[in-house]
């Protein structure tokens, strides 16, 4: 029998050796060790470094859990005495500090400690659980090398795909809401070509570190500008690479974008302005030919299907005592791709991890909404769920989930 302190052992352990993208051997191994002794069907190397664990139980549907294992190159700066101090190397061959600054530890921890409530306690549930540990999520390839790796030819076709994702919400608490949920996210590379020289000779440039800026700046009036005020969208310049010495003007720059948007006239409304606005500023410039644009990564919005979250609300009341609606999320996930590959409805929900005494007489969703601004959140160095009742309500919810779509009596 399992407790609650073997699941935190497992997550302090997960958290201070966190893994990048596709490189999740470590993570990966201990989850299909501990997948096998529960009795699991185990599968490694899906989609690269992925598990697939497969636990049959007589008739009835299958229901796919999931839960994303990889890490980000943040140096964590938390305090905690579990922090990680693993370093990696990120695609660019750069050596990285490495962190679980997003909580896909505490998502590998509540799914395994799912997988074991279900294999413990047969008797409340019929069917199939497919538990998917997938890789790269931060990537937003992960989902998509397990599609093309045979997910859905090689095991069970789901009939519901589930999953959580710890967010900065009062530990314990679920935030659940039906249709677009998780916001459509594309990654653009920008190259701006200039003309290189000597830095006492600007003139003879063309320097793109000046149109780089410039780009920057004039990008800013896309959301302001371009869309509506009923309308969301995010554009994040993210990177800028240019030159090597402080007496060379370079020849090139480059710019690394995020976009986030929830309606496909939203998406090609800002990328069609993120290309005009760069070959405009080369123009402007004198760029001797016109930037490259490239696509690094693009995933699709999560919308949660409005009738499997309904089916699914009253089991995560259950679980947890408190759901909330938290409104649409910039943040952006490939767990839609799983559903939409399957041809299932999708239900995924946020898990609160934060400290209670941060919402300490917060009563209404406004007043909890600006506490959630004020505190440390995914992606941030400083991210650090508290353990309980994370952990517990988290495992529960997917427990409760998967059973009401696993009930022996039926829906």
């Amino acid at each position: 029998m399992t407790t609650t302190q073997t699941w935190a052992d497992l997550y302090r352990d997960l958290h201070a050796h966190p893994e990048l993208s596709f490189q999740e051997t470590r993570t990966a191994g201990i989850v299909a060790e501990r997948l096998a002794a529960l009795g699991f069907e185990v599968t490694t190397g899906v989609g690269v470094t992925g598990v697939v664990g497969v636990l049959a139980n007589g008739d009835g549907p299958t229901v796919l859990l999931r839960a994303d294992m990889d890490a980000l190159p943040v140096e964590e700066r938390t305090g905690l005495d579990y922090a990680s101090t693993q370093r990696g190397v990120s695609d660019e061959g750069v050596d990285v500090a490495v962190m679980h600054a997003c909580g896909h530890d505490v998502h590998v921890t509540c799914l395994l400690g799912a997988c074991a409530a279900l294999a413990e306690d047969r008797t409340t549930w019929t069917g199939t659980v497919l538990a998917v540990f997938q890789p790269a999520e931060e990537k937003g390839t992960g989902a998509q090398a397990m599609i093309e790796d045979g997910l859905f030819s090689r095991f069970p076709t789901p009939v519901v795909v589930l999953g959580q994702h710890v967010a900065p919400l009062p530990a314990g608490v679920i935030g659940l809401r039906s249709g677009p949920t998780f916001a459509a996210a594309d990654t653009l590379r920008i190259t701006l070509h200039g003309q290189g020289a000597h830095g006492s000779r600007p003139e003879a440039s063309v320097d793109p570190i000046v149109m780089a800026a410039a780009t920057v700046m004039r990008l800013q009036t896309i959301v302001s500008r371009e869309v509506g005020g009923a309308e969301t969208a995010v554009v994040t310049v993210g990177t800028i690479h240019a030159g090597s010495a402080a007496n060379i003007i370079p020849a090139d720059a480059e710019l690394v974008l995020n976009v986030r948007t929830f309606t496909d006239d939203v998406r090609s409304r800002v990328i069609d302005a993120i290309g005009r606005i760069a070959r405009a500023e080369a123009a402007a410039s004198g760029a001797p030919r016109e930037p490259d644009i490239e696509s690094l990564n693009s995933f699709p919005a999560v919308v949660n299907d409005p009738d499997a979250v309904e089916r699914t609300r009253g089991a995560l009341q259950e679980a947890a005592g408190f759901v909330v609606d938290p409104g649409s999320i910039t943040g952006s996930e490939d767990v839609g791709m799983l559903a939409s590959a399957a041809g299932a409805p999708c239900v995924y929900w946020l898990l609160g991890g934060a400290e209670h005494s941060a919402f300490e007489g917060a009563t209404t969703m406004e007043q909890l909404a600006e506490r959630v601004r004020t505190i440390p959140s995914n992606h941030s160095p400083l991210f650090a769920p508290v353990i309980e009742p994370t952990l517990t309500v988290g495992i529960a919810a997917l427990v409760a989930a998967a059973r009401e779509w696993l009930r022996a009596d039926g829906p």
